[in-house]
């Protein structure tokens, strides 16, 4: 009989997997990303961005509506980033904690 395994799931809110482009300031540097997938509380990201678990970043980022995180738009995010991996071919994995979201006022 196959052993189960048990995982400790440590998110508090279900990640959606959504592929925008995200700009990552850290430390005075601006590089691009792409999110891997986001909720209200956290997100995971592909960027250039040389960071280490425990850097605070800004995440400009283009919500799609009908995530259940309101209408959707430019949003600022203040994170904290949680872990930092290499990814083959997409620069570093980043997953990070969001910390604050502030929705964007449009241009008009």
């Amino acid at each position: 009989m196959p052993e189960k395994t048990t995982t400790h799931e440590r998110r508090s809110r279900q990640r959606v997997p959504v592929r925008v482009p995200v700009k990552v300031r850290h430390e005075g540097c601006e590089h691009a990303g792409l999110t891997r997938d986001l909720s209200s509380s956290g997100i995971f990201l592909y960027s250039e961005s040389e960071v280490k678990a425990g850097s605070k970043l800004e995440l400009v980022i283009m919500l799609p509506p009908g995530l259940g995180m309101g209408p959707g738009g430019w949003t600022l995010c203040e994170a904290s980033v949680v872990r930092v991996r290499e990814s083959e071919g997409k620069g570093m994995g980043i997953a990070a904690t969001i910390d604050r979201i502030e929705l964007l006022p449009e241009i008009s």
